[in-house]
C-alpha cells in the first residue's frame, strides 16, 4: 500500500513525497492518521537547521496526531480497527505503524480535531508538575505559543492565582485572557515588573513556565521570580547567547531553574510532580471532554497536506505564524 508523508528536502523547504506502507507485525497496529499538528518552534527549528538540531536533510517531522486503528498484528487483543489512539511522534503521515501496548483510546465524547492537540498538550502539563504548584501561587507563563497557551490554561485549573501570560503578538495576548489568564504583557512592557509586584503583595512570581526557548528569556524570569520561586524551562533554549549573573539570580535568591523536556518521564507508575504520558494524555481527554480544557479557540487552520510547501515556507519566513495549524490527512 501507498502512503504520503511530508518531507523537508532542504533549508525552508518541504513537499509531499510517497512512501510504503507495510503490514503490522505481532504486536503491532497500523494507524490511520486524521489529523496532525504543526510544531511551530521545533518544526521551524528544524527546517531552519538551527543549533542544537540534527541540521541534515532529509528529514521527517511530526510528533502530535489522532489516528483510526487500521489493522493488527497477531496478539493484538485491546484494540480492534476503528479504534481512536493518540499518536505520538508518528511524523506527519498518512500510516504509522506502533506497538499496540501503551497506546491511549479516545474517548467517544472528545472529537478528533480536538483530540489531536493531546501530545502538545501533555508537554504543557508535564512542565507545569515539575514546578509543583500549590493552591494561590502565583504563575507566569512566558510565551503563548501553543505549549504556551495550553501551560495557561492548566495553570488556571491547577489553582495558579494569579496567571499572567506573556507575549509580543497582541492576538495572542487576547487569545491568552479568553482562555483564562488574569492578566497580560508584553515582555518589552516598561511596566512589567512593577505589575507584577503589585499583583502578587510585591513577593514575585512563585512558578514560571519559561516556553519561548529564549536566553533572554530566561534572564527575565530570573528577575521577575520570588524568593524561592521555581521556574521550568519547557521551551527549548537551543542557543544560550545570554550572560547569567547565577550567584545574584539564582543562588542568593534561592530560584529552582527546572528543566521540564517531555522526555524527562517514568515510562511505567506515575508518582507526583512526574506522570506517564499515557496518564497524562487520558487526563486531558478528559479535560476536554468535560469542556474544561479549550483546544477549539486555538485551531487558526485546517489544511490538506498537499498545502505543506507553503505553509513551511510562511513557517520558515516568520516565526510568529498562526498559532494552530493542522494538517487534515482525510483530505487526501
Amino acid at each position: 500500500m501507498e502512503g504520503y508523508r511530508i518531507v523537508f528536502t532542504g533549508i525552508g523547504q518541504a513537499a509531499l513525497e510517497s512512501y510504503a506502507v507495510h503490514r503490522p507485525q505481532d504486536g503491532e497496529v497500523l494507524i490511520e492518521t486524521l489529523y496532525s499538528v504543526l510544531s511551530a518552534g521545533t518544526e521551524r527549528a528544524n527546517l531552519l537547521a538551527m543549533p542544537n538540531t540534527p541540521a541534515s536533510f532529509p528529514a521527517y517531522m511530526g510528533y502530535c496526531a489522532i489516528g483510526r486503528i487500521a489493522a493488527c498484528g497477531n496478539g493484538v487483543t485491546d484494540l480492534v480497527p476503528g479504534d481512536r489512539v493518540i499518536v505520538y511522534h508518528g511524523r506527519h503521515q498518512t500510516h504509522t505503524i506502533m506497538k499496540a501496548e501503551g497506546q491511549v483510546k479516545v474517548r467517544d465524547d472528545v472529537a478528533s480535531l480536538d483530540g489531536a492537540f493531546t501530545v502538545i498538550a501533555s508537554m504543557s502539563l508535564q512542565g507545569l508538575r515539575k514546578v509543583r504548584l500549590e493552591l494561590g501561587e502565583s504563575v507566569l507563563v512566558m510565551g503563548q505559543g501553543l505549549l504556551g497557551i495550553f501551560a495557561t490554561q492548566l495553570a488556571r485549573l491547577d489553582g495558579g492565582l494569579p496567571v499572567v501570560a506573556l507575549d509580543f503578538s497582541p492576538e495572542r495576548r487576547q487569545l491568552a485572557l479568553q482562555l483564562g489568564a488574569d492578566a497580560v504583557f508584553a515582555p518589552e512592557d516598561a511596566s512589567l515588573k512593577p505589575a507584577l509586584l503589585d499583583l502578587t503583595r510585591g513577593r514575585g512570581m512563585n512558578a514560571i513556565i519559561e516556553v519561548t526557548g529564549s536566553a533572554r528569556a530566561l534572564e527575565q524570569a530570573l528577575d521577575l521570580a520570588a524568593r524561592q520561586g521555581r521556574i521550568a524551562l519547557l521551551g527549548c533554549t537551543r542557543v544560550s547567547d545570554k550572560p547569567i549573573d547565577f550567584y545574584q539570580m539564582v543562588h542568593k535568591p534561592g530560584v529552582s531553574i527546572i528543566g521540564a523536556h517531555n522526555f524527562v518521564r517514568p515510562s511505567v507508575d506515575s508518582y507526583p510532580g512526574y506522570w506517564t504520558r499515557q496518564d497524562d494524555y487520558r487526563v486531558l481527554l478528559d479535560l476536554i471532554a468535560s469542556g474544561r480544557l479549550q483546544v477549539r479557540p486555538i485551531v487558526s487552520e485546517v489544511v490538506s497536506p498537499v498545502q505543506a510547501a507553503p505553509i513551511y515556507a510562511r513557517l520558515a519566513a516568520d516565526p510568529q505564524a498562526p498559532l494552530g495549524i493542522v494538517f487534515d490527512w482525510q483530505a487526501l
